[in-house]
């Protein structure tokens, strides 16, 4: 069979890459209830069930074991916040050999704690990869040890393509689409070099978050785009710059892209535990949340389709979080805002609308005497039914606002309705994204103009990197140009939502 050069090239290394000595060949499972939602015939390629929890255990030691005795004696180094750094590590440790893992000092202590447990010496600086990546480099230099690159390493992106060989050997090639989640693209690289090289009519389809979506990017470019922010639900993935050499196979086996966001991979993790009773993180379900948003645009026919699941690293005081989004990604639920005249008997007026539907959140809150405003959430079959829901609604005079997909709403108004504040007006609503360090709220505060007023103050801790905070804050006009510096200087996230709808209604 005919291919490229790179191709060649790349499934050379992936037949000769030696990954056992670690890693295990993992699981092709069917998931029945997935098939028979999807109409497909859908499995799920379990790479959860690695001794570290993750696929990058494959491309680490497939490196790392490929080393000199000279290099082996200088020791490697890496900068990851998780699957990564414990890949290598375990690597290391397999092969006697020193291993220094440069993380984010944003990581959760029970990462930090796994790499220590797997032999690897921690060294935590900065708040975000890139800075632990800068220190990682300046290290190797320093110290002269080996630097092992998380995807963008010919020999890492061969460990990673093995899985495509255990696919085949698993399942007979009739095979319509395979999806693979992409942060640098190493898996992505690896995986559809190795199918498309073989079977050039398996469509490789990579799965993005929306908001970290730099494959995505720069494929439709046809260079390498730079994102200058990404979003760090799925942390695994969060990558600003993907690879040289993966962008170069990429853009020749890649069929297509798709991007879900935070609600779809929420969904995708309840799917996975509803089929297999196992927890992923947001990365490792991110390709099946992409082959169900794929399916929906394309229902025709029964296809197979595989989904690799990256990985089960899941920091457990996110879960809190993703059951409550979960019901958003499947369109099972609605949150709505409803104005109802402040009059007696309005009220059950209302509530007899609702009717036998389930109720997951009630929130009531006299603010006015003319009308009251009611935040409600609506269990739903289908996102059909919230418009025809809505329109009930408005027919009996009840005005109404859908917020079903407002993230203002989802992560902070739900936790905070009762009424405004007159006293504090007038007052400036601002979501910040502060890093999840010892020391990030009280910068906030003492960077602060002493003249602005702290009127709210919200935050839930969602086990990411990054902490959601919503802020009230009174800022005089004198104030202004300070509060401005502020902002600027702060090195925070924010968004002003001041003139967001429900604000106005309930805060």
């Amino acid at each position: 069979m005919q291919c490229s050069p790179l191709l060649q090239a790349t499934l050379d290394r992936i037949l000769k890459a030696r990954v056992y000595d670690v890693a295990i060949e993992t699981p092709l499972e069917r998931a029945p209830r997935l098939c028979q939602r999807l109409n497909a015939n859908v499995f799920l390629k379990r790479e959860d069930t690695q001794p570290v929890f993750s696929f990058k255990i494959r491309g680490a030691y497939n490196r790392i074991r490929q080393l000199s005795a000279a290099e082996r004696a200088r020791g490697v180094i890496c900068a990851s916040a998780g699957n990564h750094a414990q890949g290598v590590a375990m690597s290391a440790g397999k092969l006697g050999i020193r291993s220094c893992i440069v993380m984010p000092s944003t990581t959760p202590q029970i990462k930090v704690d796994a790499v220590r447990n797997l032999g690897g010496e921690v060294v935590l600086f900065g708040d975000s990869y890139q800075e632990a990546q800068g220190e990682a480099e300046r290290l190797r230099d320093e110290k002269g040890m080996v630097y092992i690159h998380p995807y963008d390493d010919p020999e890492v992106i061969a460990g990673q393509g093995t899985i495509a060989l255990e696919l085949l050997r698993q399942h007979d090639p009739e095979i319509d689409a395979v999806f693979i989640p992409v942060g640098g693209g190493g898996l992505l690289a690896g995986v559809g070099a190795c199918l498309k090289a073989l079977y050039p009519d398996i469509r490789i389809i990579g799965v993005e978050p929306v908001d970290a979506a730099g494959m995505t990017a720069s494929l439709k470019a046809g260079a390498i785009v730079n994102l200058t922010e990404v979003g760090l639900f799925a942390d695994g993935v969060a990558v600003k710059t993907v690879g040289k050499n993966t962008f170069e196979i990429c853009k020749e086996v890649v069929d297509e892209m798709v991007t879900v966001d935070t609600d779809a991979i929420c969904a995708a993790i309840k799917d996975v535990f509803e089929d297999t009773r196992t927890i992923l993180e947001p990365a490792g379900a991110l390709a099946l949340a992409g082959c169900k948003a794929w399916r929906k645009r394309h229902p025709e026919g029964r296809p197979t389709l595989i989904a690799l699941t990256g990985g089960a690293n899941m920091n457990f005081n996110r879960l809190r979080h993703v059951a409550e989004r979960a019901e958003f990604g499947e369109e099972r639920e609605a949150l709505l805002a409803v104005t109802i005249p402040e009059e007696p008997g309005s009220f059950k007026a209302f509530c007899e609308t609702l009717g036998e539907r389930g109720i997951s959140e009630f929130n009531y809150r006299y603010s006015q005497s003319e009308v009251a405003h009611v935040f409600v959430g609506i269990q739903v079959n289908e996102k059909a039914e919230i418009a025809s829901f809505i329109a009930e609604l408005e027919a009996k005079g009840f005005k109404t606002l859908d917020f079903t997909g407002d993230e203002f709403a989802k992560l902070h108004l739900r936790h905070l309705v009762g009424g405004r504040a007159p006293l504090h007006q007038p007052e400036r609503l601002f979501r910040f994204e502060f890093p999840e360090r010892p020391g990030a709220l009280h910068l906030f505060l003492k960077n602060l103009p002493s003249s602005c007023n702290i009127t709210l103050f919200h935050y839930r801790n969602h086990g990411a990197d990054i902490g959601r905070v919503l802020a009230g804050l009174q800022v005089p006009t004198a104030a202004e140009p300070d509060f401005n510096r502020f902002l600027e200087n702060l090195g925070y996230g924010y968004v002003e939502e001041s003139g967001h709808p429900a604000a106005k209604l309930f805060l």
